[in-house]
């Protein structure tokens, strides 16, 4: 019995470094486009449609998503000390949809709107 039980611990022991490394790639899956549209849209009103938003507060859209994440991750565990109402709003998602999101804005062009506007006014 002894035995069985340490062989089943040892085979836990080795998946379990490879199951790690599957973790953020599934996190990013586990979330419905409908999920990230309503996940994204608390972050709309203060970095704006799309993360784009210049000014006071920081454009998130085309950033790295791990420093995005780890960004996200410092301020649900107030160790971010430039935090305003970031803290708060951090704790209120988990560390995987915290993961999801930093991977959704760093998808997004931060130069799209700039270059449809552009496209725009010489077409007028």
């Amino acid at each position: 019995m002894k035995r069985t039980l340490h062989e089943a611990i040892a085979m836990l022991l080795g998946v379990l470094p490879l199951l790690g490394s599957a973790i953020p790639s599934l996190a990013e899956d586990t979330f419905s486009t409908e999920q990230m549209a309503l996940m994204a849209g608390a972050c709309a009103n203060c970095h704006g449609t799309d993360g784009r938003l210049a000014g006071s507060v920081p454009t998130i859209a085309g950033r790295p998503a791990a420093v995005l994440e780890a960004r996200l991750l410092a301020f649900k565990r107030d160790e971010a000390s430039d935090a305003t109402v970031m803290n708060r709003i951090a704790k209120g998602f988990s560390d995987e949809e915290l993961a999801a999101l930093a991977g959704h804005f760093s998808a997004i062009d931060p130069q799209a709107d700039e270059a449809w506007e552009t496209e725009q006014g010489a077409q007028e």
